[in-house]
């Protein structure tokens, strides 16, 4: 299902279907429907993945700043809206507006989204579009690091 809602989102079959951040001692904090939690990275043991590390220098402050903001959004869930602001931005439908509104009032968010969110709470962009958080997929955040 992650696979088709990139498809239609216009990121074809895309490589990476999750994003996190790592908040040390082999942690990381991610979105899930329930709420963003902290678990074990080895959760992810045996999946390929991106580190941020590899192409976007950080100073320690920065680093710190990306931890702290990811363990505020602890608990945050997100809901089926954080798909709907996604598609109806890239489709250019009509009440994208309202949705995206609904979506940082209640402040849902998906896993790209908390990602992109932690490092802008932080006071780094990783888009220069100025592309609203909500509106980052787990493939956009690879092609900024890859």
């Amino acid at each position: 299902m992650i696979r088709l809602g990139q498809w239609l989102n216009g990121d074809g079959f895309a490589d990476y279907e999750h994003a996190f951040i790592l908040v040390g001692d082999d942690e990381v904090v991610e979105a899930e429907p329930g709420g963003a939690r902290q678990v074990p990275l080895s959760t992810y043991g045996g999946h390929q993945t991106l580190w941020s590390s590899d192409r976007i220098a950080l100073t320690s402050d920065q680093r710190v700043a990306i931890i702290a903001a990811a363990r505020r959004y602890l608990g945050v869930p997100y809901s089926f809206l954080d798909y709907a602001a996604l598609a109806t931005h890239r489709l250019r439908l009509p009440g994208g507006g309202l949705v995206k509104g609904y979506v940082a009032d209640t402040r849902h968010q998906i896993c790209s989204q908390l990602v992109d969110q932690c490092y802008q709470d932080a006071g780094i962009h990783l888009f220069s579009d100025g592309r609203w958080p909500g509106y980052v997929t787990p493939a956009d955040l690879a092609r900024v690091i890859d």
